[in-house]
């Protein structure tokens, strides 16, 4: 293991924790920098290099659990209810979450081998990186004058599972999980913060679920010779997205999604002119 190989994993690590929660596109920001420039099945076999970025997606996942973990453990009912805790008035579920989750498991499980045979290629991502950043345009220039869900506890089941019907178009690569889901929400009535949270809290047991899976699927490839760049990437991964999804939440209902569907469509038209 040379220090040009660690540095790939730190740099690969670094652009998953800092767009995989962000409204950007992971997928887009990946082939970019992996794909066509740091090109890291070139260093390993590819079945490596695919299972590195499993390995660096769980140190994302990682991150959200650092940040939510006051509300898991609520979720979860760990948490024991004193009059200091207790909080009278609407709650979110696991149901709720659940009932999100229940069309991207159900159209992910369907059309899985379909998708990474046929979807997985730079221009169909450059189309989900135009198409999402009109959906998040939209979602701002249409969302309603007076928002009824300030809060992820407001949320109703109507909404949640909504919102899990707008993540099933996340499936296409580069239109990003929290871009749809969040445009969703806001479609649907809910502040821009309200519908981040709870787009940050599905993506938990969704990813946690998939990653597992791949993980198994390719346990063989954890090697003693590879396993330093899993290692930095994973750390590289959840500091980077630590800090990305704190500043993301702090600012959303300020900025908003128009910045974002912005950069998107510049990211879009660089690739196109740059690589195509």
């Amino acid at each position: 293991m040379n220090w040009w190989e660690l540095f790939v994993a730190f740099i690969l690590g670094l652009v998953e924790g800092a767009t995989e929660f962000a409204p950007v596109s992971s997928t887009g920001h990946m082939i970019i920098v992996d794909d066509i420039l740091l090109k890291s099945k070139e260093l390993f076999s590819a079945p490596v290099a695919n299972t590195f970025k499993v390995v660096i997606q769980l140190g994302s996942i990682l991150a959200v659990v650092v940040v939510f973990k006051d509300r898991i453990i609520n979720l979860l009912g760990l948490q024991k209810r004193t009059s200091a805790t207790y909080q009278a008035g609407p709650r979110l579920t696991l149901l709720q979450v659940f009932v999100g989750l229940i069309p991207a498991i159900v159209l992910g499980f369907l059309f899985e081998d379909y998708i990474d045979k046929h979807l997985f290629n730079l221009n169909t991502v450059l189309i989900g990186l135009v198409a999402g950043a009109v959906l998040m345009l939209a979602a701002d220039w249409l969302a309603p004058a007076r928002v009824k869900t300030e809060t992820v506890d407001d949320i109703t089941y109507k909404q949640a599972f909504l919102i899990g019907l707008f993540q099933c178009i996340a499936l296409w690569p580069g239109f990003s999980r929290s871009g749809s889901t969040i445009s969703g929400g806001v479609l649907l009535g809910m502040s821009h913060r309200a519908a981040a949270d709870f787009t940050f809290i599905m993506a938990m047991p969704i990813m946690a679920g998939a990653s597992a899976l791949s993980l198994i699927k390719n346990w063989e490839h954890f090697t003693i010779d590879a396993l330093p760049f899993f290692i930095v990437g994973f750390i590289s991964a959840f500091i980077f997205a630590l800090v990305s999804i704190r500043f993301f939440l702090a600012l959303i209902n300020k900025v908003k999604l128009t910045p974002f569907a912005i950069y998107r469509i510049v990211l879009a038209a660089f690739i196109y002119f740059v690589f195509v």
